[in-house]
């Protein structure tokens, strides 16, 4: 396999496990949850997810063509209380990573070497990528830790539980040396839920 498609399948496979952590601590919130806030200078889930959705919708849409903050981007209301329902939440939710895996999926080794601007800074389609990549890690490191603040002990670990690394480390351990991926087994193990 070639560094462009490698590259890709990885990145694309590691936006899906941080894709599916927001989702496994939405799963366990009431719809009141995703809006609480520990003070009025922190955000909720839903702001942080409307964060999100702003920002994938300006810089994946025509991700090879335009500049990656749009002209139509309002950056500043993405920080207000604009989700109102756990329904528009998800439908948000949804909508930015459909338009980001639709970006990468435009992704070829023909246009691999194409230089990517955001805010006119020229990027490579990995820096890009990157880029992106560790911001809605980041994001999605807030919405999972709001999401353990909330539940306290009832939070069920979307990891390693605690008190758990040694079953999880021998479970592993026994298992041949092989070629594989921590993302592809855990989304595997939580696709059905």
């Amino acid at each position: 396999m070639n560094l462009p498609s490698n590259y890709l399948n990885s990145t694309k496979e590691l936006f899906r496990y941080y894709k599916q952590l927001g989702e496994g601590t939405f799963e366990q919130l009431t719809e009141a949850e995703l809006f609480w806030q520990y003070s009025p200078t922190n955000n909720s889930i839903a702001i942080i997810v409307n964060h999100l959705w702003g920002n994938m919708l300006s810089r994946w849409t025509n991700f090879l063509t335009e500049d990656g903050e749009k002209a139509w981007r309002k950056r500043d209301l993405e920080f207000e209380d604009v989700i109102k329902t756990k329904a528009q939440l998800t439908e948000r939710w949804e909508a930015g990573w459909a338009c980001l895996f639709e970006a990468l999926d435009s992704v070829n080794e023909e246009n691999f070497d194409h230089t990517i601007y955001i805010r006119n800074m020229g990027h490579t389609i990995i820096e890009a990528v990157n880029r992106q990549l560790a911001h809605y890690a980041y994001h999605v490191g807030q919405i999972v830790f709001i999401g353990t603040l909330i539940k306290g002990e009832s939070w069920t670990s979307l990891s390693i539980p605690r008190g758990k690394s040694r079953d999880y480390n021998q479970q592993k351990f026994a298992q041949a040396k092989r070629k594989d991926s921590f993302t592809k087994e855990y989304l595997q193990k939580h696709k059905d839920k």
